[in-house]
Order: C-alpha cells, then structure tokens, then sequence
C-alpha cells in the first residue's frame, strides 16, 4: 500500500518551501538521505579528531604545515562524506582509514634509526 503525503504551508508553486506531512499533520521526516540526519557540528569534530590523530603521525612544520594537513583532512572527509551510503558507512570508513594508517605509522622504522638523504643509516652517524 501507498501512504500518500501531503505537502502543506505554502504556495505549492514553490517547491523550495515545502513541507511534507503525514495524514495526521506531523512533518515526516526524509530518511532517503542520512546526511540530513546528521548534527551540524559532527563533520567538524570529525575533522578535528581526523587532525589529532595525524598530527601525532604525520610530520609537520608551523603553522603553515598544520593549515596544510587541515585542507588535507577536509578533503578527505569530504569525498568520504559524499561517497558514503549511510552514516554507518561514513564513520566505518573513516575509522578503517584512520586504523589503516595509524598501523603503517606502527610498522614503519623508527626516527633515528632511518636512513638520512645521503643514504647512510642514521644510527651510524
């Protein structure tokens, strides 16, 4: 069965007011797209969080290279955000990003122990 909605409020004409309502007059709400659902400030702490996790793996100068590695993760969150099917899968893929790359920064050499530009291990010097 079909439930049809109404659409209340204002000038049917102007679709960019309308509202949509169940029989009973409360608003119904678009679950066809789970970004409406999201809180206006959740991208920004993400993003934020994104940071703190990079900058303690990532190396940086100043504040030219914090600026840097923030349009970085902007970016980013951005194409996670539009290609992610649901709210689920947005923050499922940023954790496995996030997880994927905090384990290469485990798994790399340590500094001290790399080798420097001129190819000398860096322990020998």
């Amino acid at each position: 069965m079909i439930e049809v909605i109404f659409l209340v409020g204002h000038n049917p004409m102007d679709a960019n007011n309308w509202r949509p309502t169940a029989p009973g007059g409360e608003p119904v709400i678009d679950t066809g797209d789970w970004r409406i659902q999201l809180q206006p400030d959740s991208r920004k702490r993400i993003v934020d969080k994104i940071i703190e996790i990079l900058k303690r793996h990532l190396p940086f100068s100043g504040q030219e290279g914090l600026q840097e590695l923030k349009k970085i993760v902007v970016r980013f969150e951005e194409k996670i955000y539009t290609a992610a099917t649901n709210q689920s899968d947005y923050l499922r893929k940023i954790s496995l990003k996030m997880l994927t790359m905090e384990t290469r920064s485990q798994n790399t050499i340590p500094t001290g122990n790399g080798i420097s530009a001129d190819g000398h291990s860096q322990s020998e010097n």
